[in-house]
């Protein structure tokens, strides 16, 4: 079988509205069998793509699938009708077989209980597949519905030949068809209704009623009604459409809302004087038959395909038009190879695209779309000659039978070439609709498309095509810019750029670069015209959202540098300036403001991205030129700024001396003192170099109220010293050096200052009453000296305690007369005539305190203790009388090495040391003399010139050690924190109890 490129051809397309003549085997390949082979799709080398290979292998399953039926009837068939998955079939003369096509295995035969030699006619059935009319050659009709085994007669039928029925899809129900419509042979229709019951389904007759509504002639007469179909459109109107062998008839009308159920007279009472609107055909078969595509779960059918004698009347239904619902129609004229002579067509079914033709010996299936012939199937002579074709509307299932044989098509994928046809006819919307899931097919359809787009000057649209393709990316962007379509080329770019993925980081640089080229290309020509203002404005804000892209976001940062060249090349400053801000390169974009003297956008553009950097950096610039400004900027920033990093700025500024600018400078310390509470030294000492240049005022209270505490102050004391210094401002260095307590300093410039002052710097010192003393005399002298004020002077005297009359003396002229110290010197003998008793009392009270204490002491040497023989040593638990012990007044008693060896480690080191010098010393008192002969009072006996006794020795190591109870005195509360085991041993402890 041959294979076909999906490209195809355009031949068939030529042929027109006529069938093209090839042979049925090629058709039928080149339709049903062929395979799609499509290339590798093209890249570009600079900008490759995801290409895709599809291939078809295996053969294509054919969009008719015929199947022949397992079934060998026992009769020949006669009749065959099927409705939602019901069959329905007549066998021979009186046997009717029913088949659940869900349940095939349970076929239900019934008998038509016939004894005369009537025979089937037609056979009808329902949509629901419940309702089946009988049609019987002697103008007679059964009934059987599918829940009873017994066909009933309809007597109201009687003698009527019945060619077609018309049900009703909207009313109709298993037990009741509702009104439906009848027509004969004799051109007659009639409406009826049909209903049966379970009660009563074999008392009554099923039919209700049979009344006539209506008569179709032609220009000979009545004609036989071969189709009746009724539908129903918008606003509860109705459409019956009834054919006749060359007539299509269309009634029109409203039904009164609430009588749907009194059927459909009221519609063909509006016609009784004049004819309905209808179709006419010269030609004729001696029948005609209309077929219907109804979509799946909709109940309106969408398209018509109505077999006459010259061919095929085919469109579409729709139903919002007042008086047709026929649209779009043409007609197929039937190819040569089908003479309607010997070989009519006998059967017309249709589908979503194409319909079908029975003929005697072969099935055709030809495509709505271009009128090809797309598939053709011969059956052998052995089945016999085909006899009808019908289709199950709910299933899509395409039924054929011969008097022998039964055959069934399935429809399968019925759409799958219906893009190319639509692309041939140049409805690329439909081609893509119906390709949208085969990439391969679609980038074709595209690629024609633009192409078409192209060759007809639309060029915008031929690049939006082209950028969906996978065409070669040069061979187009050299097509646009031969043909100098650069605004298409720009669109064929944007799309391209944003079909590529985010890995393709090489090809979104490329073209992101290359239409930012485009653009300032493009505006750049425009914006010399003013005749296209309008579209240099669109083009630019085009441009802007280029920039300002999410998706080029990262591509524009990444290459920021090629950008800003372009558009420095191009001097395009605005969009320099605007791209600057889309990547927040702001300091670029202030730097622009400045070198333009552009100061307030600058201050514009720091206050609204608030970029603590770029405050640093440009505020020495904008200081200079709007200096109240920048100001207000910092304080707006708070904390957000570190003030040091200002005062460079701050300093430069202010280098002028003016009056303003220090101001300004001011201004911002005192917030970032008082309102931010900065703690910084740099800070102060700035603010205090700025008070003692411009506010020696504001000097002072700042000093004032940074307080006296050095911990506490922030401003750098011997700076400030020499700054007040420097400016002679002498109370505010008198103030640090207060703060510094350099008292002595404080008073000798104070003296300079005031004297009021200086005194309250001679009280300050208040816990060195020698220093105050001084500092009054240097005021006193300072008084007589310099005023000469021998009253000032007294009042020295008398504002300072520590002052006597004596101390001031030395500072007067001997010229001065007694009379001015005649009362202070009375005052000064009276003072140490007070304090001379004083000494007295005080002397007598302690010499009755010393007597007091030789008593005690003398009673406490007569004062003992008993020691019982049992007693032991409170520390080692022995008895006592065993080793020298002492005894204390608490009643704890210790031997001697035991308290030595407690009271020892607790000892300080310089007690340590004496205590072991003692030992030595009372250790080479015992040492034995050669003569070994000892003294009877060695120990009392000094040890030479300059040496202790040993009773000496002994007295001074019990002051050391039994200076109290190691149990009961200091010694145990100091150790109170200390840990039973020393640290040091306590891994040595801890091993010993395991």
């Amino acid at each position: 079988m041959r294979r076909r490129s999906c490209h195809g051809s355009a031949e068939r397309a030529a042929l027109g509205p006529r069938w093209a003549m090839a042979s049925i085997l090629d058709e039928y390949e080149d339709s049903l069998h062929r395979s799609v082979s499509v290339p590798q799709s093209r890249g570009t080398v600079g900008i490759p793509h995801s290409g895709y290979v599809n291939a078809r292998l295996e053969k294509e399953t054919p969009i008719f699938n015929k199947q022949r039926i397992d079934f060998a009837p026992p009769e020949k068939i006669n009749s065959l009708v099927v409705s939602s998955n019901q069959l329905c079939m007549s066998l021979g003369k009186d046997t009717l077989l029913r088949i659940d096509l869900g349940k095939p295995d349970e076929p239900n035969q019934v008998e038509l209980g016939r004894k005369d030699e009537a025979k089937v006619y037609k056979m009808f059935l329902d949509h629901t597949g419940s309702h089946l009319l009988i049609a019987l050659n002697t103008s007679e009709c059964l009934y059987l519905n599918r829940s009873v085994q017994k066909v009933r007669a309809l007597s109201r039928w009687k003698g009527h030949l019945i060619e077609s029925v018309g049900w009703n899809k909207f009313l109709g129900s298993e037990t009741n068809t509702g009104p439906i419509l009848v027509g004969t042979s004799q051109g007659q229709i009639y409406e009826a209704e049909i209903s049966v019951s379970e009660g009563s389904l074999f008392s009554t007759n099923p039919d209700q009623y049979f009344r006539q509504v209506y008569t179709l002639e032609e220009e000979s007469g009545p004609a036989p009604v071969c189709c009746l179909e009724i539908e129903r459109g918008l606003e509860g109107k109705f459409f019956i459409i009834a054919t006749t062998r060359k007539r299509l008839f269309q009634f029109v009308g409203k039904v009164p809302e609430g009588t749907e159920q009194q059927g459909f007279s009221s519609i063909f009472a509006v016609h009784a004087d004049h004819l309905p609107s209808f179709r006419e055909f010269p030609a004729n078969l001696g029948f005609s038959e209309i077929a219907f595509y109804t979509p799946k779960l909709r109940s309106n059918p969408r398209s018509f395909a109505w077999m006459m004698g010259n061919g095929v009347l085919y469109g579409t239904l729709d139903y919002s038009r007042p008086d047709s619902i026929l649209s779009d129609e043409r007609v197929w004229v039937y190819p040569p190879d089908i003479d309607i002579t010997v070989n009519k067509p006998i059967s017309i079914v249709l589908t979503q695209f194409h319909f079908l033709l029975l003929l005697p010996d072969r099935v055709k299936a030809v495509c709505t779309l271009n009128g090809q012939v797309v598939f053709q199937d011969l059956f052998l002579e052995k089945f016999g000659l085909l006899t009808r074709m019908i289709k199950d509307p709910t299933v899509q299932q395409i039924w054929i039978h011969t008097e022998k044989v039964v055959f069934r098509y399935h429809v399968q994928r019925e759409s799958r070439d219906v893009w190319k046809m639509y692309m041939n006819m140049n409805k690329f919307d439909l081609a893509k609709e119906y390709c949208k899931d085969r990439p391969e097919c679609l980038d074709i359809v595209l690629a024609k498309e633009a192409e078409h787009c192209f060759q007809n000057k639309r060029y915008l649209d031929s690049a939006k095509c082209y950028a969906m393709t996978q065409n070669y990316f040069e061979e187009i962007a050299l097509k646009f810019i031969e043909a100098k379509q650069e605004e298409a080329l720009m669109e064929f770019l944007i799309k391209k750029l944003s079909n590529l993925k985010s890995s393709e980081k090489t090809q979104t640089t490329l073209l992101t670069t290359w239409l930012t080229e485009l653009y300032l290309n493009w505006l750049g020509i425009l914006q010399g015209d003013p005749s296209q203002r309008n579209l240099y404005l669109d083009t630019r804000e085009k441009f802007r959202s280029f920039l300002s892209s999410p998706k080029n976001k990262d591509c524009l940062f990444n290459n920021r540098a090629s950008i800003y060249e372009l558009l420095a090349s191009h001097g395009d400053t605005e969009h320099m300036v605007y791209f600057a801000v889309i990547m927040q390169d702001y300091e670029r974009v202030v730097a622009h403001h400045c070198q333009h003297d552009e100061y307030d956008e600058a201050l514009n553009v720091l206050s609204r991205h608030r970029d603590e950097k770029l405050f640093y950096k440009f505020s020495p610039v904008l200081i200079q030129h709007i200096p109240k400004k920048v100001v207000d900027a910092w304080i707006s920033m708070g904390s957000r700024l570190d003030a040091r990093n200002l005062i460079p700025a701050l300093v430069n500024y202010s280098q002028s001396a003016s009056t303003q600018q220090i101001n300004e400078a001011i201004r911002y310390m005192e917030f970032c003192v008082y309102q931010l509470e900065e703690t910084q030294q740099a800070i102060h000492n700035y603010l205090l170099s700025l008070y003692a240049l411009c506010r020696p005022d504001s000097l002072l209270s700042y000093l004032e109220q940074a307080g006296t505490n050095p911990n506490r102050i922030h401003y750098d004391l011997k700076y400030a010293l020499r700054l007040c210094a420097e400016h002679g401002h002498h109370r505010a260095c008198v103030h640090i050096y207060k703060v510094m307590e350099l008292y002595e300093e404080a008073v000798d410039l104070a003296l300079q200052v005031d004297v009021d002052l200086a005194k309250s710097c001679a009280d300050l010192p208040e816990d060195d009453e020698e220093l105050r003393k001084k500092l009054w005399l240097k005021i006193a002298r300072h008084v007589v000296q310099e005023e000469k004020d021998v009253k000032k002077a007294m009042a020295c005297l008398s504002s300072c305690a520590l002052l006597k009359i004596e101390d001031v003396l030395p500072f007067f002229p001997d010229f001065v007369t007694i009379d001015h110290f005649k009362e202070a010197i009375c005052n000064s003998l009276e003072d140490y005539n007070k304090h001379i008793e004083e000494l007295k009392r005080e002397m007598e009270e302690a010499t009755q305190s010393a007597k007091r204490i030789r008593e005690d002491i003398q009673e406490m040497r007569n004062k003992y203790g008993s020691v019982e023989p049992q007693e032991k040593c409170a520390a080692c638990d022995f008895p006592l009388l065993n080793r020298p012990f002492y005894l204390f007044l608490c009643g704890h008693m210790f031997h001697y090495d035991c308290l030595l060896q407690a009271v020892f480690p607790n000892l300080p080191a310089y007690k340590q040391v004496k205590l072991e010098d003692l030992q030595k010393k009372l250790a080479a008192t015992s040492q034995p003399s050669k003569s070994h002969h000892r003294p009877k009072d060695a120990d009392t006996v000094s040890l030479g010139k300059g040496q202790q006794s040993r009773e000496q020795i002994k007295a001074d190591i019990d002051d050391i050690v039994a200076a109290e109870c190691v149990y009961c005195g200091e010694l145990m509360i100091r150790s109170i924190d200390k840990p039973f085991i020393d640290p040091q041993k306590y891994e040595e402890e801890m091993q010993s109890w395991l």
